[in-house]
């Protein structure tokens, strides 16, 4: 072997040696993200709301930072007997001392109808991945009531649950999404190698974005919870694999032809490496689009996510290349492209829907753009306003179960009142102001020594029980109530904070995110676009119909979410994750589509030349569609509403971008508009050109 034949081959297995390397170094983190992971709501408030200062102020209240948790007994007899009262008491104080019990519990108190008790136990907020077992031993402690039925609810109770949740997802989820990737290329390529080369690749990805993750968090420079951790696993899984079909199927391409093996990976390099850096930097770039965001944990996804798209961009360019130079078309086996056959990879299906497109395509783009607006016309309908705490999780959860038992014995929000911190000097109006608010059930300031109120640096606070529950409607329109009420009281400097306060103020960020970052997403891909494919008319086409899909996606996902599956809202950060992802990813078929219907239409023509990309990489962009779309659903494995209906949106919104706006809307605005849609780019000049040269040459030869 020559020597810089030998050097050729010498860089492939260096890559490889050296992605197996960070495999072995760094895979480990993928499991261990989750050590430095936080689900406690607070640590995701608007970092400038009214709730947030609340929170600040309010730890000067405390002696210990503690979550509450509320136990609920109800009586099967009936009423709670004296006795059963005593018991509760003495199951409370017996939990006084325990380990991360904060305080002494309070009494037991019950409910004015008769048939209940509930009492207080604080728990420490450093208790961490222990939450779980405290809460257990609070139930244990107060299950000894006799006659009685027993259910923990409350911040901690719901911490626990969410604990619950994400527990494993750093296994169950990626096994579950590689399962079906490797599924669906088993079943579309009907290869046993490739589909593992791929997959290898994305988890030696995952591994790497995992590790950065691991410690950005770490440092505190980001705040990632679960849900952010399960979407950059999803992210990471399935850009990879989209990212691997196209390069892999350009190599295909390229062997079908003839070329041996390393030429081959250096045509397809050549000419799907632009393509796979502009559709991921549309994704990362409208991901880092999310840094804008008033919501902390929507700022974590910002750089997180970007973070899972670079790797698997390097693992897509470096990786996979050296592997498919290492094993050829064996690779393929047992459908290894042969030189004898240099159409294998145009498609027969796709060889006649660009017919039917040639045929007929302003009857396609119209009947595309009729479902399509159908679907929107109900997205007014979709509530984006946040999910009640029994929708929450997806099934049975306790803490669900224990504030359903307070709201139908104790007033609505019990357990979750409202706080408000004001100047000491006006504490007496401000009570007043907050007993005289509709929706409020009552109203009692924090007391200290001799039961006179607690005074912290010239402020004291207040708890106000309201009458409904604390994730309601009435419930936030009571607390809006309040501020205008306990802010008109002069000198009183007042805050409103608590639970309900913060899902207004998390509604009203999410709001301000949707009408900032949407814009700015829309302009960074249009200028993406416009840098890669040089046209201002395509980028504007482009972007119009994946914004398009987006909206009939939501709309479909609200008839889904409300008859199909009994949601009532979905959660305010929902409209705008689905936002990011449908239209970057949609974006990301598109410039896979078009890149190449330009390189066609250089050499027959805007018409044809958009059919003849849509015949050759129809095959590839479906099955990465497909792939994508099912990595997402594999969040359903979670059991929250937030991320099912994530799951839904992103799935259901690639698969329609996939199969209707790409595969045949796109093309059938192309062939029908001709040249202007690659105004003012050289097709554009050309196409305009030909057809005056036919048109003149129609006109010539009617004359004769």
């Amino acid at each position: 072997m020559s020597a810089p034949r030998a050097v050729r081959w010498i860089i492939p297995a260096v890559l490889v040696v050296i992605w197996l390397a960070i495999g072995g170094v760094l895979g480990p983190y993928a499991g261990k993200l989750g050590e430095v992971t936080t689900n406690e709501q607070a640590s995701f408030l608007p970092s400038s709301a009214e709730s947030t200062r609340a929170v600040e102020q309010q730890a000067a209240f405390e002696q210990d930072q503690t979550i509450p948790a509320i136990v609920v007994w109800e009586a099967r007899d009936g009423r709670v007997t004296p006795d059963q009262r005593e018991a509760a008491g003495q199951a409370l104080q017996s939990l006084a001392g325990a380990p991360f019990i904060a305080d002494t519990p309070t009494p037991a108190i019950p409910s004015e109808d008769g048939q209940a008790l509930s009492g207080v136990v604080q728990v420490q907020s450093d208790v961490g991945e222990e939450i779980g077992p405290v809460v257990d031993q609070i139930r244990d402690a107060a299950a000894q009531v006799p006659g009685t039925s027993v259910q923990v609810g409350g911040p901690a109770a719901t911490q626990a649950d969410l604990s619950d949740a994400f527990a494993g997802i750093d296994t169950l989820l990626v096994l579950v999404a590689l399962g079906v990737v490797l599924v669906i290329l088993l079943l579309v390529y009907r290869s046993v190698l490739l589909p593992l080369l791929i997959i290898v690749g994305s988890i030696l990805a995952l591994g790497f974005a995992s590790a950065v993750a691991y410690y950005l968090a770490e440092s505190d420079l980001v705040t990632v919870d679960g849900q952010v951790q399960g979407i950059l696993s999803i992210l990471v899984i399935g850009a990879t694999t989209d990212y691997a079909l196209l390069l892999s199927a350009r190599f295909r391409e390229e062997l079908s032809l003839g070329t041996d093996r390393m030429a081959a990976v250096v045509t397809a390099w050549k000419r799907s490496a632009g393509a796979i850096l502009a559709s991921g930097g549309t994704v990362a770039a409208g991901l880092l689009a999310l840094l804008l965001s008033d919501l902390s944990n929507n700022r974590a996804l910002g750089p997180v996510g970007a973070l899972g798209i670079a790797c698997a961009l390097l693992s897509a360019l470096t990786y996979l290349p050296a592997v498919l130079v290492i094993f050829g078309r064996a690779a393929y086996w047992p459908a290894r492209p042969h030189p004898e056959r240099p159409d294998a990879s145009r498609h027969a299906v796709w060889e006649r829907i660009a017919r039917l497109i040639d045929h007929h395509p302003r009857r396609i783009w119209a009947a595309c753009l009729i479902v399509l607006i159908a679907g929107a016309a109900f997205m007014p309908t979709l509530r984006t306003d946040g999910v009640p705490l029994s929708e929450t999780f997806v099934g049975d959860a306790a803490s669900v179960e224990a504030q359903e038992a307070l709201d139908e014995h104790f007033p609505g929000g019990s357990g979750n009142p409202a706080i408000v911190i004001t100047q000491a000097s006006a504490l007496q109006p401000v009570l007043a102001a907050a007993q005289q608010t509709e929706g409020v059930a009552g109203v009692r300031p924090r007391t200290g020594e001799n039961e006179q109120p607690l005074v912290v640096d010239g402020r004291a606070l207040a708890e106000v029980t309201l009458s409904s529950s604390a994730d309601s409607d009435a419930a936030r329109a009571a607390v809006d109530r309040l501020r205008d009420n306990v802010h008109a009281v002069p000198g009183a400097d007042a805050l409103v904070g608590g639970y309900t306060a913060q899902q207004v103020d998390t509604q009203a960020a999410a709001e301000r995110d949707r009408k900032i970052i949407i814009p700015v997403v829309l302009a960074i891909i249009i200028v993406i676009l416009i840098a890669l494919l040089r046209s201002v008319a395509m980028p504007v086409l482009l972007v119009a119909t994946v914004a398009l899909n987006y909206l009939a996606t939501l709309g479909v996902a609200a008839l889904v979410f409300q008859n199909l599956l009994g949601f009532t809202g979905t959660d305010p950060s929902v409209a705008l994750y689905g936002f990011v992802f449908l239209v970057a990813l949609g974006v990301d078929y598109n410039i896979f589509l078009m890149t190449r219907a330009r390189e066609e239409s250089l050499r027959h023509g805007v018409r044809r030349g958009v059919l003849e990309g849509l015949t050759v990489t129809g095959g590839v962009i479906t099955s990465a569609g497909v792939v994508l779309a099912a990595t997402f659903a594999a969040l359903v494995v979670i059991p929250l509403s937030f991320l099912v209906q994530i799951a839904f949106i992103v799935a259901f919104g690639v698969l329609m971008d996939t199969l209707l706006v790409r595969s045949l809307l796109v093309p059938a605005l192309v062939r029908d508009a001709g040249p202007v849609t690659w105004w003012p780019s050289v097709l554009y000049r050309r196409g305009r050109a030909t057809e005056k040269s036919e048109v003149r040459a129609r006109e010539k030869a009617g004359r004769h």
